[in-house]
């Protein structure tokens, strides 16, 4: 009893014992053991689960070959008709540089700012994982940094996106791994370093060398790889395009690593500010002219993803020339637009604003803007092949066509002109009582013959530029008019190659049509020029001859000027986008001198050209004084005012007769036989007066022929009369 006693004693102190000193060391160990063994077991589960999403990854992943092979986006190298490299579109991949042909020092350099532990980690650093999951558990769990790898930045540039979150993390992490179990780290250096974007549009090591410093990445040296190798971690913030300074900077701190590292010598001594940079082409205005002429290989080309160049009709000193002359020209706060083309319809220049950066819209190829008296241009073709010739007498007086009143800008009328004095001084109202005479529907039917492809009305004010056009195609008008009448097709692209050469395109002259006769089109040349010479376009004067058209639209809101010399035609508008008022905006004020400053250059290595102005008529459009004989004028006929005939050879000096041989003109009796070898040959022979009637009045016939042809008895004829010689 005494036994039971002491174990209850014994059960009590121990409860409270361990009320008071807490869990007994077995209970502990258990803990821990079942604690170690949920460790242990989630673990697994997570190593398993990352086996088999990495397992499952290399099976999806593509080849090696496959990824050698992806390319994200086209590139297009556009130069100029001289094989000028003008601008690159697109991102640029360069040459594929195998394992063996990329120099070392590149090698080492990204693997010293980019991956130091690049040769002994599995795809994750687990140095650089655990500090990003401390800074993940210090800081924002929303953005984390400075923990990928070569293979992870691979596996982000190729598979995922750049969105920096924790999920994005994870996938990389099982990519890498992925990568790093199905390829060797030779292959995924040679990956990375032919695919990881350097800013600029350059993807790969090539690419950029090449943007860079003008050479390929086999070429590269230490301080040219640093400054490379320092792009990766902010291409925009380190392009030595954008802040030489900063890519400086930047490169340093790679060299230093890599000396901290032992992949160079300390003793090297490198200076990145010495590395010779590549400079920058402008890419300003030339962009007007690639927005307008690149869509076209859509229909130029086949579907292909390959890199390309692309050879174009663009003269880079032309296009320069055309974007000062625009900029030092146009009013201030107003709006400017150039398109030059050869006599083939090759652009030679195109600018669509003053300023591509602050404003891409292109007021040459795509904004419809009246031209203004520009577009007399197709009246006076119109009126022109329907027999009007520069010449005939036109008058300027008060005109009223369908309630519409149209008047000159001088506000007077001046009569009785010709032609071309209406044409050089644009006399409105002539152009409307041309355009009535010929009709409107002609008018309109000749723009569209020439190239206009806008919308055109036919009511009677369209005669004064009522009609909205664009810019290239009124240009395109008027070169056709340079090539003597010819149709004329606008074209920007020369050729395009593959970038090993291989030719995909070549520009064919395209068939070409006789828009309007020879003479039409000189006739008009004579019209256009004495426009510049002493009309309203003497603005555009440059020392040789040139034909043009001034334009200026109602309240001055838009300029124009189109015009040809030495086979270069150009146009040129001006005005505000809103299409308000420019004050003093006149075609034949600014617009005119800006072509003048631009043509200038475009024709000073080209030989002055004459116009053929000279008209060879048609002969229904011939005067019977105008036609061209084989003899003198003389051997015609000619009536009377009663409608007798009026025998040649009255005049009165004599003259050799071509036909004497042949006939007698009197159709008397008398007449000598042909066959009379006695007969003198032709000669001089007096000039003879008509029979006349009782009345005295020159006959048609006289009465010998009558009587002979009604068979009246030659007894009864009289002696003829002897004719009088004067």
């Amino acid at each position: 009893m005494n036994n039971r006693r002491s174990g209850r004693q014994r059960t009590r102190r121990q409860k409270r014992g361990s009320a008071a000193g807490g869990t007994p060391p077995g209970r502990l160990r258990t803990w821990g053991r079942r604690l170690a063994i949920w460790g242990a077991a989630l673990a697994l589960l997570l190593v398993l689960f990352v086996s088999l999403a990495v397992a499952f990854s290399v099976r999806s992943m593509p080849s090696y070959y496959q990824l050698k092979a992806t390319q994200t986006a086209q590139t297009i190298v556009v130069r100029a008709r001289d094989g000028t490299e003008i601008v690159e579109l697109g991102p640029s991949f360069g040459k594929w540089l195998t394992a063996d042909q990329i120099p070392q020092v590149m090698k080492d350099a990204m693997i010293s700012v980019e991956d130091r532990r690049y040769y002994s980690h599995f795809g994750i650093d687990p140095v650089r994982t655990g500090g990003a999951i401390i800074e993940g558990l210090t800081g924002s769990r929303a953005r984390v940094g400075g923990t990928s790898t070569i293979s992870q930045q691979l596996a982000r540039n190729v598979f995922l996106n750049n969105n920096r979150s924790l999920d994005r993390k994870l996938r990389e992490a099982i990519l890498a791994m992925a990568l790093e179990w199905k390829f060797s780290k030779e292959q995924i250096l040679e990956l990375y370093l032919n695919k990881v974007y350097f800013g600029g549009g350059a993807y790969g090591i090539d690419s950029a060398s090449r943007k860079f410093f003008s050479h390929p990445a086999t070429e590269l040296s230490v301080a040219e790889a640093a400054i490379i190798a320092g792009l990766v971690k902010a291409p925009s913030r380190y392009s030595p395009t954008a802040d030489v300074d900063a890519a400086v900077g930047r490169a340093s701190v790679v060299l230093r690593l890599m000396k901290e590292q032992g992949r160079i010598s300390p003793d090297v001594t490198v200076d990145p500010s010495a590395v010779r940079l590549k400079e920058e082409a402008g890419q300003n205005s030339v962009r007007y002219f690639t927005d307008w002429a690149l869509p076209q290989l859509d229909m130029l080309l086949p579907e292909t993803f390959e890199p390309i160049e692309v050879w174009t009709t663009l003269d880079v000193g032309m296009q320069r020339a055309a974007t000062a002359s625009i900029k030092a020209n146009t009013p201030d706060g107003a709006q400017g637009a150039l398109v030059s083309m050869d006599r083939d319809g090759a652009v030679l220049a195109l600018v669509g604003g003053t300023d591509y950066v602050q404003t891409n819209y292109n007021r040459a190829t795509d904004a419809l803007r009246q031209p203004g008296s520009s577009w007399k241009l197709f009246v006076y073709l119109a009126a022109l092949e329907a027999g009007y010739t520069p010449d005939d007498r036109v008058v300027d007086t008060a005109v009223t066509i369908d309630g519409w009143s149209p008047r000159n800008s001088s506000g007077r009328n001046v009569g009785e002109i010709d032609l071309r004095t209406a044409f050089a001084y644009s006399i409105n109202t002539v152009a409307a009582q041309l355009g009535n005479e010929v009709g409107f529907t002609s008018v309109a039917s000749m723009a569209r013959r020439f190239g206009i492809t806008t919308e055109i009305n036919t009511y009677p004010a369209m005669v004064l530029g009522s009609n909205e056009v664009r810019l290239i195609d009124m240009t395109r008008a008027f070169a056709a008019v340079s090539a003597r009448g010819e149709s004329v097709e606008p074209y920007g692209i020369l050729k395009v190659e593959t970038a090993d050469g291989e030719l995909l395109y070549q520009h064919e002259k395209p068939r070409s049509s006789q828009l309007v006769p020879d003479y039409v089109a000189a006739g008009i040349t004579d019209l256009l020029q004495t426009a510049v010479a002493t009309g309203t376009g003497r603005a555009a004067q440059i020392g040789r001859p040139v034909a043009g058209k001034t334009g200026t639209t109602s309240s001055n809101k838009d300029g124009y000027f189109v015009g040809f010399s030495s086979g270069v035609t150009t146009g040129v508008w001006m005005g505000r986008d809103d299409n308000t008022r420019v004050g003093g905006l006149q075609g034949g004020t600014a617009p005119a001198r800006a072509f003048a400053a631009y043509m200038r250059y475009a024709v000073k290595d080209r030989p002055v050209e004459e116009f053929d102005t000279d008209l060879q008529l048609p002969e229904w459009q011939l005067e019977p004084d105008d036609e061209y004989m084989f003899g003198d004028p003389e051997d015609y006929y000619f009536i009377d005012e009663q409608g007798n005939l009026i025998e040649p050879g009255t005049a009165d000096t004599p003259r050799n007769d071509p036909f004497a041989q042949d006939f007698d003109r009197t159709l008397g009796p008398e007449r000598p036989n042909p066959s009379n070898t006695s007969q003198p040959g032709p000669g001089p022979r007096p000039p003879q007066q008509p029979p006349r009637g009782a009345d005295g009045a020159p006959q048609a016939i006289g009465d010998d022929f009558l009587e002979e042809a009604t068979g009246a008895s030659g007894s009864n004829r009289s002696p003829p009369a002897q004719r009088q010689i004067n």
